[in-house]
């Protein structure tokens, strides 16, 4: 299994400072304390995210590579388990969490779709989705993306600046509760739900309706 990111694992953490100080830190702190339930996260990576759950909060980090994990270990607590998995292939039985959530790891998996519709698979009916991700932006954060996306891609292999991950959400068969726009487009929170119904779910204490104008 394993990704290049075994190689980057003792240096991820210092290397997002700058990014988690501008925008990422404030955004995982308004999600990641409000899941409940059973929570799979893919790509947990470092676990920077672990931290910010509560306690009651019976959590699954879930990542391909195992030197990451090793990093994420020394964030764990009672309530935590780590697996080593790809987001394409889980091994989990259909129908498993209340939530499955990601945050900057549908970049960089090889077929984001594929990885959407097994975390659908693994969701029990009215399960939630809640991803915190880049893509190709709106405007400005379109062109920006497009540019600098050919020589990000060859030096990172595995990471794309352009992904439409909204829209390949929506074709793994989720339907959308609500998109986020920040920085320009580039980063959104996306909240998606595997019930057709428009009505409120549990996952987090703050939700509004998808507005389609903000994909």
């Amino acid at each position: 299994m394993g990704s290049v990111f075994d190689g980057l694992a003792s240096v991820y953490d210092r290397g997002m400072l700058p990014l988690e100080w501008l925008i990422f830190r404030r955004l995982r702190r308004r999600i990641y304390p409000h899941l409940r339930g059973d929570v799979l996260e893919l790509g947990v990576g470092t676990g920077v995210n672990l931290p910010l759950y509560s306690r009651t909060t019976r959590v699954v980090g879930c990542d391909p590579s195992r030197p990451s994990l090793t990093w994420a270990a020394q964030r764990l607590r009672p309530n935590i388990a780590l697996v080593e998995g790809d987001a394409q292939q889980l091994p989990f039985p259909a129908a498993s969490f209340d939530v499955v959530t990601a945050s900057l790891t549908f970049c960089s998996v090889p077929e984001p779709g594929r990885g959407l519709r097994e975390a659908r698979r693994v969701l029990r009916a009215g399960g939630q989705l809640v991803l915190l991700e880049h893509m190709r932006g709106i405007g400005l954060g379109a062109w920006l993306t497009e540019i600098f996306h050919p020589l990000w891609h060859r030096w990172s292999r595995e990471c794309h600046l352009n992904r439409h991950t909204v829209e390949t959400v929506e074709a793994a068969g989720f339907h959308l509760l609500r998109v986020e726009r920040h920085a320009l487009g580039v980063v959104r929170i996306i909240e998606a739900t595997t019930r057709s119904s428009d009505s409120r779910p549990r996952s987090l204490s703050h939700r509004s309706r998808a507005d389609p104008s903000s994909r």
